[in-house]
C-alpha cells in the first residue's frame, strides 16, 4: 500500500518539477509582425463615418490643436481599445504609458516617428499607425476685390465655412472636398466685377515666421481647366484678390459666368421706369434686362431713344454712355452692354413728358391762386 502511494506521489510531482526546471520566459517582446488588414467578407461593405475613417490630406499637412487623430499600436490592447485622440491646445497628444507627446507643426509621418521613439522604452520594435480622422477648422483671411472680405473659419469635414465677424454660414459645393481658393472666394460673396483673377495671391505663414506667397491665375483655371491653379487652403492662409485697371468685355462676361462670381449683382435704375430704385440681377445681365427688371420704361413718359449708363471706373473717372432701348438686341458692348455691380441706369423723360411737366409747373400756381381766390370770396 505504501509503495502505491509513493508511486502516485512521484507521478503527481513530476510535472511541477519539470516546470520548475524549465526556463521562465522573459518580458522581452519578440519583433512584431507588420500589421495586416483583416479580409472583408465578400458582399460586406462597412459603413464609414467621419469619426472612424481617415481623411486623405496632403503629406505636408502640419498637425495642430484641434486635430482628431487615430493612434494604433499592433498587438497592444491598451492602445487599440480607444485609438482616437485630440491634439490639445498645447499641441500635444496625451497617450497611455508615455503621457504628453508634442506633435505641433509635425506632418503625420514625422508624428509617427516621434511616437515610435517614445514607445521604444516600453515595446521592442513598435509598429504604430497614425492617421488623421478630422482636421481642425482652418482660419483664413480673404481680402481685396471680393464682395465680403474678412476673416473666415472653414470646417474641413462638413465643408462649412463661417465668417468670423458676421457669423454667416454657407456650404461649399462638392460635399466634403478640401476647401480651395475658388470655393473660399465663392463663400466671400464672389469676386468683384473688376477683380484681377490673373494675379491672385495666397499668403501662407511659415514656421520660422516668414511668409510664402503663392501666385494663382484663376483665368487659366477657367479657360484651360488647370486644376493646379485652384490651390488647397491651409490654416492661416490669406487670399488677396487685386483690382484690375482694365478688363476686356469678353473677359468680364466669362468671369461673370464662373462659379466664384456672385449669384446676383446690385444696380440702380432711376428715371422714367415703373419701379425706380435698386434692382438685383444676375451677373452678365444686359442693360435692357436691368431696365425690364425695374418694370420697364414708363409708357408715355420714358425716352426710349435715350437710356444712359453711368459707371464709376477703378481710376475714379465716370464713364457715361447713351443707348437706345431695344429688347430685341442681344449682348453687345456697343448697343446692349453687360452691366456691372453698382452701375446706374438713367431712363430720361420723353419730349412729351417734358412739355407736360413744364405746363404743369406753370399752370399749377395759377390754378392754386384761383382756388385761393374762390375760397376767400366764399364762392
Amino acid at each position: 500500500m505504501s509503495r502505491v502511494c509513493l508511486a502516485l506521489t512521484a507521478t503527481a510531482v513530476q510535472p511541477f518539477a519539470a516546470l520548475a526546471q524549465s526556463p521562465i520566459p522573459t518580458a522581452r517582446s519578440m519583433p512584431l509582425p507588420v500589421l495586416q488588414s483583416s479580409p472583408v467578407p465578400p458582399g460586406v461593405q462597412p459603413a464609414p463615418t467621419a469619426a472612424t475613417v481617415a481623411v486623405p490630406v496632403d503629406s505636408s499637412y502640419k498637425l495642430g490643436a484641434g486635430d482628431l487623430m487615430r493612434v494604433e499600436m499592433f498587438d497592444i490592447p491598451e492602445l487599440t481599445f480607444e485609438p482616437r485622440y485630440t491634439v490639445l491646445l498645447d499641441g500635444a497628444l496625451n497617450l497611455p504609458w508615455v503621457g504628453g507627446v508634442s506633435v505641433q507643426g509635425l506632418t503625420i509621418a514625422q508624428a509617427t516617428e516621434q511616437l515610435k521613439e517614445r514607445y521604444k522604452k516600453f515595446v521592442q520594435n513598435p509598429v504604430i499607425t497614425v492617421s488623421l480622422l478630422a482636421p481642425r477648422p482652418l482660419k483664413i483671411g480673404i481680402i481685396g476685390a471680393v464682395n465680403r472680405p474678412g476673416s473666415y473659419i472653414v470646417n474641413t469635414i462638413g465643408s462649412e465655412i463661417t465668417q468670423s465677424s458676421l457669423a454667416q454660414r454657407s456650404s461649399f459645393e462638392g460635399g466634403s472636398q478640401w476647401p480651395t481658393v475658388s470655393k473660399a472666394i465663392q463663400t466671400a460673396g464672389g469676386i468683384a466685377q473688376m477683380a484681377n483673377i490673373r494675379e491672385i495671391e495666397v499668403r501662407r505663414p511659415q514656421v520660422d515666421g516668414s511668409q510664402e506667397t503663392i501666385k494663382i491665375n484663376l483665368w487659366k483655371y477657367l479657360q484651360a481647366g488647370e486644376l493646379a491653379q485652384d490651390v488647397p487652403l491651409k490654416d492661416g492662409d490669406t487670399i488677396f484678390v487685386p483690382t484690375a485697371t482694365k478688363l476686356d468685355p469678353t473677359e468680364v462676361s466669362s468671369i461673370a459666368m464662373s462659379n466664384f462670381s456672385p449669384e446676383q449683382i446690385q444696380v440702380n435704375v432711376v428715371g422714367e421706369v415703373m419701379r425706380p430704385g435698386g434692382v438685383a440681377v444676375r451677373p452678365n445681365s444686359t442693360l435692357m434686362q436691368a431696365v425690364l427688371a425695374a418694370g420697364g420704361i414708363n409708357p408715355g413718359r420714358g425716352n426710349r431713344a435715350k437710356v444712359e449708363l453711368v459707371r464709376l471706373m477703378p481710376d475714379g473717372k465716370v464713364d457715361r454712355r447713351e443707348f437706345k432701348f431695344d429688347v430685341t438686341r442681344g449682348l453687345d458692348e456697343a448697343s446692349n452692354p453687360a452691366i456691372r455691380q453698382n452701375d446706374v441706369i438713367v431712363v430720361n423723360r420723353s419730349a412729351t413728358a417734358k412739355v407736360s411737366d413744364l405746363l404743369g409747373a406753370v399752370v399749377s400756381p395759377i390754378t392754386g391762386a384761383f382756388g385761393l381766390l374762390r375760397l376767400l370770396l366764399g364762392n
